[in-house]
């Protein structure tokens, strides 16, 4: 997971009046934030209406993670997973003036060994041009509540090699690295595959 700042001179004058001024003296340059950059972060949840823009920063995050090739949106199908009578996910979205600008989708598993839920962080991604702004902090801190909320033991979440930006950014929000587990994949030929074996 994935920084301009605009720069307006706040002393405007005439070119008589610059020109009155004594050459060593500099006009004083006040850096200014765009209206959008100081509007507050909010945190929602995602409803049936923002399937479009949840599928857009799915397809970001893909790119990020250089997966396109994998990407295959089904806006009916995601809506009905994510909105319908029988939910597979839920999701955040972070808004910044309004504008989508983030979004978490993560859903629940379970710890035999805790006897208690598990929060589990499928997808977290900010647009490039809001990273570093607070905004993952802001999903993360969001899912911390849900998890406590819900009671669950812990929330996990994968984390790709060779992205050091996320791992530096988790690891200051505390989490560890366990590398006891390696994860294994049965994909949807093999898994047809096996579904159609029979005990001898």
């Amino acid at each position: 997971m994935t920084k301009g700042t605009t720069a307006a001179s706040s002393l405007v004058g005439n070119p008589a009046t610059r020109r009155s001024q004594p050459s060593s003296r500099r006009l004083s340059v006040t850096p200014f934030k765009s209206r959008q950059e100081q509007a507050p972060l909010r945190i929602r949840h995602g409803a049936s209406r923002d399937t479009p823009v949840i599928l857009r920063l799915v397809r970001g995050l893909a790119k990020y993670e250089r997966l396109l090739g994998e990407y295959h949106a089904h806006a009916k199908r995601f809506r009905r997973h994510g909105f319908g009578r029988r939910r597979y996910f839920e999701t955040l979205i972070c808004t910044q003036a309004e504008r989508p600008i983030g979004f978490a989708l993560y859903y629940f598993t379970y710890s035999t060994f805790a006897c208690r839920p598990i929060l589990f962080i499928e997808d977290l991604f900010v647009l490039p041009d809001h990273r570093g702004k607070s905004a993952g902090k802001a999903l993360i801190s969001a899912l911390a509540r849900v998890a406590i909320r819900k009671k669950c033991s812990q929330m996990a979440w994968n984390v790709l090699y060779w992205n050091t930006p996320a791992m530096k950014f988790y690891r200051r929000l505390g989490a560890r690295l366990d590398k006891t587990w390696l994860l294994m994949r049965l994909g949807d030929a093999r898994l047809r595959d096996v579904a159609r074996v029979r005990q001898p």
